[in-house]
């Protein structure tokens, strides 16, 4: 057939140059071992190639098993390592220790919202909450805030809604890309690269699996994507700090506009402009109510 002739031109050179010629190597182990704890969890591994190379199918959503992947890294972390780096850097970073000593919980009951200024932050979470559908408790649900790390992972949740709001980039395909390009931008600028590529896990993650499904099966989204990560990345490098480094209470009553000139946060696309394109980075959906792929959330 003709696929298999041109599939042979990857040729037996090809293979002695990219993979190289050095001594093989061997085990007695009966399983896949390498050096990678990651490439050793075998449910680890299953669920990458999964979701990188699935289509984005109407009968499941494109957040499945994120809590999954979430769960298997978190397992598998350097956990003293990793609070070493969050004191370390509380030392180094004034608004980082006091963000974390405030633990001012930006999770607020409808009735705190109602009555807001047009234009406020109040407002546009009030608005959010109501008529968003979204949960702005959506994962880590029913955790006690005990330690500056339970906060940050409990305020972290809560504010990447907001972070949607404030920065223009909405919960849509091209929104989440956006903010994720702006985010990693930002982490990597203000937190050393260790902590950095902790906090950016996830991300990760997702910002792999979702190019690489997308130049699989939905190639006007991979156009878009690269836009928005641009957009993104132009608008994150221009961020006084990390964004989930606001303690949000505090500026309830400011208009989003000034919040926007404070941190730094500057040409937000318009409401709307990117609506769109949720719908051509999945398969058809009936009844499609414009909702948020999630693809990298």
């Amino acid at each position: 057939m003709m696929e298999n002739d041109i599939s042979a031109r990857v040729s037996s050179a090809d293979f002695a140059y990219y993979n190289g010629s050095g001594p093989g190597f061997t085990t007695e182990s009966s399983v896949l071992i390498s050096s990678s704890p990651y490439l050793n969890h075998p449910q680890l591994r299953a669920l990458i190639a999964q979701e990188m190379l699935r289509r984005n199918g109407a009968e499941l959503p494109n957040t499945a098993y994120i809590p999954d992947v979430v769960k298997i890294l978190m397992e598998l972390e350097d956990w003293p390592r990793i609070f070493q780096l969050f004191e370390e850097e509380k030392a180094r970073l004034p608004e980082f220790k006091s963000w974390l000593d405030g633990k001012k919980v930006s999770l607020f009951k409808t009735e705190e919202l109602a009555g807001a200024e047009p234009g406020t932050l109040r407002a546009v979470i009030y608005d959010f909450v109501v008529n968003s559908g979204y949960n702005m408790d959506h994962f880590f649900q029913g955790m006690e805030i005990k330690t500056d790390f339970d906060f940050y992972m409990k305020e972290r949740t809560h504010t990447h809604d907001i972070e949607h709001m404030i920065t223009g980039f909405e919960t849509n395909h091209a929104g989440e890309v956006a903010l994720i390009a702006a985010n990693m931008r930002a982490l990597y600028q203000y937190f050393v690269p260790e902590l950095a590529s902790f906090f950016n896990r996830v991300s990760s993650y997702l910002r792999a699996k979702t190019m690489m499904k997308s130049g699989l099966f939905y190639p006007e989204a991979v156009k878009v994507e690269l836009e928005a990560e641009d957009i993104g990345a132009a608008q994150g490098r221009n961020w006084k700090h990390p964004l989930f480094l606001i303690p949000y209470r505090d500026y309830l009553d400011w208009q989003v506009q000034d919040i926007r000139e404070e941190f730094g946060i500057t040409n937000p696309p318009k409401s709307g402009e990117w609506a769109w394109t949720t719908a051509i980075s999945e398969d058809p959906r009936p009844n499609h109510q414009g909702m948020t792929s999630m693809a990298a959330e």
